[in-house]
């Protein structure tokens, strides 16, 4: 596992990461990224929502609720923290969490 600090860029109000020899946002990518094992907030290392959301549903009508409810923690948490811990030791970069 490794971890990859953020890159804050506070006037556009973005947050980065290097995976895979490339910066990426991390909202928009490891968020939602098979490899992110969770979000680095002081010393603790908090699992991703998103993952834990998928692993608790079993389909229905609430999994869309959950996933919006995971996706807005997994926001707040990158707010307060400082990296994203990644599965990702082979450097292959993003892979879907909702992918075959």
């Amino acid at each position: 596992m490794k971890t990859l600090e953020f890159h804050r860029d506070d006037a556009k109000d973005k947050v980065t990461v290097t995976c895979a020899e490339r910066e990426v946002s991390v909202h928009s990518h490891c968020g939602y990224c098979r490899h992110c094992a969770g979000v680095r907030v002081g010393k603790r290392t908090i699992p991703t929502p998103q993952r834990q959301a998928l692993s608790g549903t079993r389909g229905g009508a609430g999994v869309d609720e959950s996933l919006l409810n995971a996706a807005i923690m997994f926001n707040t948490l990158v707010r307060d923290g400082t990296a994203i811990e990644c599965e990702d030791d082979a450097g292959e970069g993003f892979r879907s969490m909702y992918g075959y």
